[in-house]
């Protein structure tokens, strides 16, 4: 028994130890990836640094890594820190609108003052939108600087600007800000998580793949492991937000209270909730299981760590 337990230790600190050099290496990226020779508003600049260097889990980007990672192996990791750093620009943009007076009117994002309350509005909306484009950017430099072949990256590309976007992302975010104004169903709360939320996770995954050349079963079963832990992760948001500590999530809880939003636990208690994150994790994990990766033990840590997460 004591073996046992010295073994989950063991394998506990090394997973701590890989996501500390994981953000570190993300860290470093973001911090280079606008050009110092680019010329700009110094206030644009600092609009868009302020917010993408924030600090954070950096849950996306590593998603990317250990994808291509867990496809062809730690060696794939660097050709796929581009899109690493594309889709936290997409994940920082997003986050600077949702924070606006127009929409979720928060003051602190990370534990910090929200874009706009230290930047105004007008250079927040725009540092959101040069994020936004520039992001594209960044996923081309995969093919420039890592030899990414051009097929997969125009098919990075294609798949961002789906999952971001009016059929992803953003249209998610409309459908939350509509749920708003009326009763929003469970089957309703579901679309918002699964696009809000999930689409952008699942981007991670399939274009992390892709970078290491994976196949489309594996592309598939990354797809499904991503959905599932999308949702089970906006899910444990939603719990966080009612008994989470404010220190550690670095903003407000029960902001969705506040603002009269129906969350799963809304529907269907707390304890039911955290039932069903435990069965979408599992199911993810068994996604992956039994199509051949060479490397899936970062993704199955990664899930069990989101379950777990407190902030």
């Amino acid at each position: 028994m004591r073996g046992i337990l010295l073994a989950k230790l063991n394998e506990t600190e090394e997973f701590t130890e890989y996501m500390t050099r994981s953000r570190a290496a993300v860290e470093e990226a973001l911090s280079g990836s606008i050009p110092l020779d680019w010329e700009m508003p110094a206030s644009l600049r600092e609009s868009m640094r302020y917010s993408l260097l924030a600090g954070g889990k950096r849950i996306r980007p590593i998603l990317v890594l250990a994808a291509a990672e867990a496809v062809g192996g730690a060696e794939l990791v660097p050709s796929a820190m581009p899109v690493a750093c594309a889709i936290e620009m997409i994940h920082t943009y997003s986050l600077i609108h949702d924070d606006l007076p127009a929409m979720d009117n928060d003051d602190y994002r990370r534990g910090k003052l929200t874009n706009h309350k230290v930047h105004g509005e007008a250079m927040a909306i725009l540092g959101g939108d040069a994020l936004l484009t520039h992001a594209f950017h960044q996923v081309v430099q995969a093919s420039r600087k890592h030899r990414v072949p051009t097929d997969q990256v125009l098919a990075i590309i294609e798949e961002l600007s789906v999952l971001a976007g009016a059929r992803g992302m953003v249209g998610g975010q409309a459908a939350d800000m509509i749920g708003e104004q009326g009763i929003t169903s469970l089957e309703q709360l579901q679309y918002i998580h699964l696009h809000k939320t999930g689409d952008l996770i699942v981007f991670s995954l399939r274009a992390g793949g892709r970078v290491a050349g994976a196949s489309e079963e594996q592309l598939t079963a990354l797809e499904t492991f991503g959905r599932q832990i999308g949702l089970a992760f906006q899910i444990q948001d939603d719990v966080l937000d009612l008994i989470g500590d404010e220190q550690k999530l670095g903003k407000k809880t029960q902001s969705d209270v506040a603002q009269s939003k129906v969350t799963y636990p809304y529907f269907i208690g707390i304890e039911a909730s955290q039932v069903e994150i435990e069965r979408l994790t599992r199911e993810a994990k068994e996604a992956i299981e039994g199509v051949n990766l060479a490397s899936p033990q970062r993704l199955i840590e990664l899930a069990d760590y989101l379950m777990k997460r407190d902030h």
